[in-house]
């Protein structure tokens, strides 16, 4: 059952909306970056304490104080690791002993003054002020279950846990997880899986609505969406939009709550929450994969709090059973095993902010088995949404007990989290202008990546299928064209992915070509496989073939060998 609300803390104060810190910047720069040299100056002794959190550039000696400081500062996903510094959101307290510390500490003063610029809530927790393009956590179910009521063999609304605060006696109402699971049910056999989950940090506003959004766009295109059709024929797409819902009608109140809310854990913990003391455990830092190392805390006040022991949060567990229940186990125990080649599965944990793909490891600058395979397909969704693609204890810092880790650790699964956008709370202006038209792509690319995570992303795209005449009748010759691309990579400042030449092309009819379906090939335009990218075509002929709607699936080969995804488009035969 949902919970019709969650008390918010008492007293009520009026309430500092950390989201205002970047929405002024981002409705006329979207690609707003902290930097090292601030435009303003420092802000004066008086000034600081009229402030409960500045923004703030804390320079580090090394990797290791770098990791030192993840432990015990609420971390923005922004380090210069040339000019050595690391974004961060700092309560009074936190400055000081920074500075008696030695640290140099650059405060920003015109995004500490919007940061702690006022907003009064009437407390409601079905609606989000000023925030109209994203969705409350009851909106959120409403509109998934939706889904399924309305398209019975297509989706389900599955329960698969209880959130913290509905698990605990004394507790809150609290919210049953629901993923939504879509896939065509009238057709049967095992079917690859994308997992696509939010919201496990409750502030990341963005997370959740992507999710949601992404999920509608595969259920409305069904029938109509030549690719949506037949990825939900032949895969499953999970999407738990709301990893932490108890969290999230916090930050929906404009709380900086990152954790979820567990109050059992030990400590004084600030009420109403703070960028630097809030109840809860860190659901991204207990899982049960690594638990406990760089990257986290043990303060059960701190925003990395990893929890009192691994994988013990109600949250977690429930992710962490799902999964294991819909991804088989592809990974040998060794942390060297790599998962084979032909393993199966993409899990995407959505985060903000930065503009950033992250693949493992997290927990250890050492290189995953798989990295070359990971960095691959990063950088495919690089290429859509334009951020930097990177293995965060290398180009950010380390975290311990991730889901990312957890699902390619125990699993093989191939496993990221997009950090999006520029804000915690995000602008819809941004949201819907950027954030959203830039990541719906590369979300399809990962479900279409699905079968093979680490083969078809070294393989060409297959780009604008076409046919001569959508409609024609038995035996009309039909003429297929498409375009074969090798080169649709970028990891945008973390390294190249080598392209070749076009070797091949080819089709099929009414089924992928991993079914067993007949293939047929396509020549190039110009006569002659010799670049990067070729213009390809095909003679279809019809004769024979039953009225009604078939679907033409393309797949482009690459002069290693290698098979891209493939696209599909549809041919009706009156």
């Amino acid at each position: 059952m949902l919970s019709p609300s969650v008390p918010p803390p008492s007293p009520r104060p009026r309430l500092k909306l950390l989201g205002l810190m970047l929405l002024a910047i981002t409705a006329c720069s979207p690609d707003f970056e902290l930097e090292s040299e601030l435009a303003s100056t420092q802000l004066s002794d008086a000034e600081l304490k009229a402030y409960s959190t500045l923004l703030a550039n804390v320079y580090f000696k090394d990797r290791a104080d770098l990791d030192l400081l993840a432990t015990e500062l609420d971390l923005l996903e922004h380090v210069d690791h040339k000019k050595g510094f690391v974004a961060a959101l700092l309560d009074q307290a936190q400055y000081e002993d920074l500075r008696a510390r030695g640290y140099r500490v650059d405060i920003d003063k015109e995004q500490t003054l919007l940061l702690n610029q006022p907003r009064e809530s009437d407390g409601q927790i079905f609606s989000i002020p000023n925030y109209s393009c994203y969705r409350t956590v009851e909106e959120t179910y409403s509109s998934l279950a939706s889904i399924a009521s309305t398209k019975p063999n297509l989706a389900s609304w599955v329960d698969i846990g209880d959130t913290w605060d509905k698990a605990t006696a004394g507790g809150g109402g609290g919210y049953d997880m629901r993923v939504l699971v879509l896939t065509n049910k009238s057709i049967g056999g095992t079917k690859p899986k994308f997992f696509l989950m939010g919201a496990i940090h409750a502030r990341e506003y963005t997370t959740a609505e992507l999710a949601t959004r992404f999920a509608e766009e595969m259920a409305n295109g069904y029938g109509v969406d030549p690719d949506a059709t037949w990825l939900l024929n032949h895969f499953e797409l999970h999407v738990l939009a709301h990893t932490n819902p108890d969290g999230r009608k916090l930050a929906e109140l404009g709380y900086s709550q990152r954790k979820n809310i567990n109050r059992n854990n030990g400590g004084t913990c600030s009420n109403p929450p703070t960028s630097s003391s809030q109840y809860g455990t860190d659901l991204n830092r207990n899982s049960s994969f690594k638990w406990g190392g760089a990257g986290t805390s043990t303060s059960p006040c701190n925003l990395t709090y990893r929890g009192p022991s691994a994988g013990i949060e109600p949250e977690v567990r429930a992710v962490e059973l799902y999964m294991d229940s819909i991804f088989p186990d592809q990974r040998g125990p060794a942390d060297t095993d790599p998962a084979p080649a032909d393993a199966t599965g993409v899990m995407i944990s959505l985060h903000s902010y930065s503009p950033l793909v992250l693949f493992p490891w997290g927990y250890t600058t050492t290189g995953a088995p798989n990295a070359a395979a990971l960095a691959r397909l990063g950088r495919k969704f690089g290429y859509f949404n334009g951020y930097g693609v990177c293995q965060p204890s290398t180009c950010l810092y380390a975290a311990s007990g991730t889901t990312d880790d957890y699902s390619y650790g125990k699993l093989g699964v191939a496993s990221f989290t997009f950090e999006l956008g520029t804000s915690f709370f995000q602008s819809c202006t941004t949201f819907t202008g950027t954030v959203l038209p830039n990541n719906l792509p590369a979300l399809r690319y990962a479900f279409k990546a699905a079968r093979r995570p680490y083969q078809n992303p070294a393989g060409p795209d297959s780009l604008s299928v076409a046919v001569s005449s959508s409609t024609v009748t038995a035996g009309t010759q039909v003429t297929l064209t498409a375009t074969a691309n090798d080169t649709r990579y970028n990891s945008n400042g973390y390294g190249t992915e080598a392209v070749q030449n076009i070797a091949a092309a080819r089709y099929t009819v009414d089924n992928p070509s991993w079914t067993g379906a007949a293939t047929f090939a396509m020549t190039a335009s110009d006569g002659l496989f010799n670049a990067t990218s070729e213009g390809v075509r095909a003679t279809v002929n019809t004769s024979g073939w039953a009225p009604g709607r078939h679907t033409l699936f393309v797949e482009s080969q690459d002069a290693l060998g290698n098979w891209g995804v493939p696209t599909a488009v549809f041919l009706t035969i009156q």
